[in-house]
């Protein structure tokens, strides 16, 4: 995989949104995976600049979640189809038939996930999934011990994911679900671009287990390792951790300019 090291969490944003342009730039009905938390705000905020600038059309953009929470009533501001409608289809100015996601609230929740992915395949597939990463090295929400071949379905958080996540509740970790629909790790791999996002010294241990160490299932995200395409951006707090840091600086520095991320 690549890894590019950035001064901040800002530079990040900024790295990510002008390769998510330049993919629209391509193909302008692309379908971008998005992740949610605070980690890819600066994507969000970074590509909308761009779009209100003129510098990339986003009007045949195509959104699609990653995760949703099980059990939430619909639109409960804390779930994941509320926070990337607020956070990054309306800031695009984009319609809301343009974004899809898995069904939170259904009686089924093997039938909806089934069914989700299937929607992404007979969408084409997605062309750049955007990913942040746990303290605990889970992608999406596929936690520690995930299978790494596994599909789009329901999972339950660790305390640990829990714990994490109760900021966007008050604070209050009995409010957050126990349980999620997730995109499996076998389907995350089947995006054609994966770039994964991760800023602050909090992430530093997990980001050198993801592309430094072994190939786990005990860290999720080492499954990047066998994507043909993964792009890990870590700003130097984040990278504060890896044994080869100075040699990603210098590959990156020496990259082709044409080849882009």
């Amino acid at each position: 995989m690549e890894v590019v090291i950035v001064p901040d969490a800002g530079a990040g944003g900024e790295i990510i949104a002008e390769a998510v342009a330049g993919l629209l730039r391509r193909k302008p009905d692309a379908l971008l995976g998005v992740a949610t938390g605070s980690t890819p705000l600066p994507v969000y905020r970074a590509l909308a600049a761009k779009a209100a600038a003129g510098d990339v059309d986003v009007s045949r953009a195509r959104i699609c979640q990653l995760d949703e929470y099980v059990g939430l009533p619909t639109g409960h501001p804390e779930s994941y189809r509320s926070v990337v409608l607020r956070e990054v289809v309306e800031p695009l100015g984009l319609d809301e038939a343009s974004f899809m996601g898995p069904d939170g609230s259904a009686e089924d929740v093997p039938a909806a996930c089934a069914r989700y992915d299937r929607e992404l395949a007979e969408a084409g597939g997605v062309d750049l999934q955007l990913l942040g990463i746990g303290t605990d090295g889970h992608i999406g929400f596929n936690e520690p011990c995930s299978s790494l071949a596994s599909r789009t379905r329901i999972k339950t958080l660790t305390r640990q994911t829990r714990a994490d996540n109760a900021r966007f509740f008050g604070g209050d970790i009995d409010q957050v679900p126990h349980h999620v629909i997730t995109q499996g790790i076998g389907t995350i791999l089947e995006a054609r671009h994966l770039v994964l996002l991760a800023t602050g010294e909090a992430k530093a241990e997990v980001v050198a287990q993801t592309v430094e160490g072994p190939l786990s299932a005990m860290v999720p995200a080492s499954a990047l390792q066998m994507h043909p395409h993964a792009t890990v951006v870590v700003d130097e707090a984040a990278a504060s951790g890896l044994k080869l840091a100075d040699y990603f600086r210098a590959t990156y520095e020496a990259k082709p300019h044409w080849q882009g991320l």
